[in-house]
């Protein structure tokens, strides 16, 4: 998703208007959404040849164009991780297993439960709800962890160790939960057919690829100018262009099956339905997790949103890239930020609340 600008706030408890407090374009992202599904839709009907047209010149069997917009939806996402902090966070034993257990175990199998309970019968959508889940938060969870005044340092620390392991991670598990628990779970999955080398190769250019880049740009752009201008300068000016490769994607998809959506209306509201239910669970989940095993309400936040939150550029790159731009994988997760944005600003308020109500011994919360 985009990078936030975050208003500053006044008063002591930092706990001004949400939505004051998020930039033009993020709040009004699942506008913007709309917008561009309609806009997509429109254009898909004015041009019927498009497909035919994208698809002259493919990059790992992906339309150059769209092949382009995935690259640079991901790349600002990624240029804003601090690399460098993952010592600080990795001695805290008791945020970092609590973490990695709750992105990669709990949150894949819960996202595998509600998606075969809600699409047993539409295994296209429910294969890229499994994608979702598979793909963990590196980018919006640090704007919802700001709101919610949680630990600025571990949300970052978080974000780069999700960001390195989903290289490492995201292929295999998803052959697991797409092929071989299904299997040994007795579920059909003969509508489904993935290669795990379609998977890792789809993750290694539209993760790797922007991940090497927003590597070396940090790197080398704090050596040469410092992490203040950096952060204050160089990410604000590259932040939106995460949003405008999002949005030029989602217009060429729906351009490309606009038609067969507006056929299947309810669609849209049966993919939103488990993804409603995985945001309030993973962060319930979580917080309850993080209070239990007495970690401060900062840490608890951070445990929270960076659990409960997905990485959405991510599912649909490798959604498309593995089963095309017209496949109802990809319009999964197409569907995620739609839900997502509101969900995500609604647990802010919930976290803020919990905060007074519970914690009002630690006086004001980490940032």
């Amino acid at each position: 998703m985009s990078q936030a600008k975050i208003t500053p706030t006044s008063g002591t408890d930092g706990e001004a208007p949400i939505a004051a407090r998020l930039s033009l374009l993020n709040r009004y992202l699942p506008v913007w959404i709309g917008v561009a599904m309609v806009a997509g839709i429109g254009l898909g009907r004015a041009l019927p040849g498009l497909n035919r047209a994208l698809g002259h010149v493919q990059v790992a069997g992906t339309s150059l164009p769209i092949a382009l917009g995935l690259l640079v939806m991901m790349y600002p996402v990624l240029a804003k991780v601090r690399y460098g902090e993952i010592n600080r966070v990795t001695a805290d034993r008791r945020l970092l297993i609590p973490s990695l257990v709750l992105n990669w175990v709990v949150g894949p199998a819960l996202m595998f439960a509600l998606a075969w309970l809600f699409l047993p019968d539409l295994p296209a959508y429910r294969t890229g709800l499994i994608l979702v889940g598979l793909a963990r938060c590196i980018a919006m969870v640090l704007i919802w962890n700001d709101l919610a005044c949680g630990d600025a340092t571990a949300a970052a620390v978080l974000v780069a160790i999700n960001s390195i392991f989903q290289i490492v991670a995201f292929a295999a598990l998803g052959y697991f939960y797409l092929q071989i628990l299904p299997s040994w779970m007795g579920l059909s999955t003969s509508e489904v057919h993935v290669s795990v080398w379609s998977i890792a190769r789809s993750v290694l250019i539209f993760l790797g690829i922007p991940l090497v880049a927003g590597y070396l740009t940090r790197t080398f752009g704090e050596k040469a100018r410092g992490r203040q201008w950096y952060e204050s300068r160089f990410l604000p000016r590259i932040g939106p262009f995460a949003l405008y490769g999002l949005l030029f994607t989602i217009v060429i998809l729906f351009a490309l099956q606009g038609s067969a959506i507006t056929h299947r209306p309810f669609d849209v509201a049966r993919i939103a339905l488990p993804l409603l239910c995985y945001f309030a669970i993973m962060w319930g989940v979580s917080f309850v997790a993080g209070r239990t095993l007495g970690l401060s309400y900062g840490r608890t936040a951070t445990l929270a949103f960076t659990a409960a939150g997905n990485n959405f550029e991510l599912a649909i790159a490798v959604a498309i890239g593995t089963f095309g731009v017209t496949s109802g994988q990809a319009l999964a997760g197409v569907v995620g930020p739609l839900i997502e944005v509101p969900a995500l600003v609604g647990l802010v308020y919930v976290s803020l609340w919990v905060r007074r109500r519970f914690y009002q011994h630690e006086g004001e919360p980490a940032s």
